[in-house]
């Protein structure tokens, strides 16, 4: 069978050389520094040979970590969207982390989050297998707009509005200027362009205030619109106005 993946593979249009190490990032299998230990271990074959240190590969080599393929050439990249319940964590560790994402989804085919919404929270996220679009929405900057819906533990004032507006101390840096809006007494609307760790918990901590509920309600152009717990497939409309988004964005890749 590994035979036949091969000859199919190499009838997949021009052959194109990648870094075994770049390759096993693109495809979010690792980050490039964690493919480079998995190469010094010899825990990497290419089409069952252990390869060196920077060693290329072409379109149809047969890649595989720990004796497992780690990709079918052939297959066509997969986009979900997913209203991720509070308690469900964001990593593709199984080992490591119950109540992970990828446990929860229980996709037939290795899919990987865009990014990270936090156990605590609620709302959207996208995964896929299409390790580029991940580097590349990432790196989208103000094209990659996050919305949330977030309730917090008392009245909201204007002073706290416009010092969320206008950036607070967290993690070292200054959070950029974003769009805050009050909803009622205790809720308001804000929209990203960064994603630091816990952000809007840690940018109400310092004002003083608790986060009491936290929701994804959009991602770029894609808007919340499925019962918690549930998944979709993005449509080929919201696939290429995301395309359209990130179509300055250069690749990056995977790091620890």
């Amino acid at each position: 069978m590994e035979e036949q993946l091969k000859l199919f593979a190499e009838k997949m249009g021009e052959e194109k050389s990648t870094r075994i190490n770049k390759y096993l990032s693109e495809i979010g299998y690792c980050s490039r520094r964690a493919a480079d230990n998995l190469i010094l271990q010899n825990r990497v074959t290419i089409n069952g040979v252990v390869p060196e240190m920077g060693t290329k590969i072409v379109t149809g080599d047969l890649v595989k970590v720990d004796g497992k393929l780690v990709s079918v050439p052939d297959e066509k990249p997969v986009y979900i969207a997913f209203n991720k319940p509070v308690g469900i964590v964001c990593t593709t560790d199984t080992k490591v982390e119950k109540n992970n994402i990828i446990d929860y989804i229980k996709y037939p085919k290795r899919i990987f989050p865009i990014g990270r919404l936090d156990k605590p929270s609620e709302g959207l996220i996208l995964l896929t297998s299409d390790g580029d679009i991940v580097n590349k929405i990432l790196r989208a900057r103000n094209n990659h707009e996050k919305e949330y819906i977030v309730a917090v533990n008392k009245p909201i004032t204007g002073e706290f509005l416009k010092k969320m507006r206008n950036g607070v101390p967290v993690l070292d840096t200054i959070t950029r200027k974003c769009q805050v809006d009050q909803l009622d007494r205790n809720r308001f609307k804000i929209v990203l362009t960064q994603g630091l760790n816990r952000q809007i918990r840690r940018m109400c901590d310092y004002l003083d205030y608790k986060v009491v509920k936290l929701k994804r309600v959009r991602i770029m152009n894609i808007d919340l619109d499925l019962p918690v717990g549930k998944w979709r497939y993005l449509s080929e409309m919201e696939m290429q106005e995301i395309n359209k988004l990130i179509a300055s964005s250069s690749k990056t890749h995977f790091e620890d």
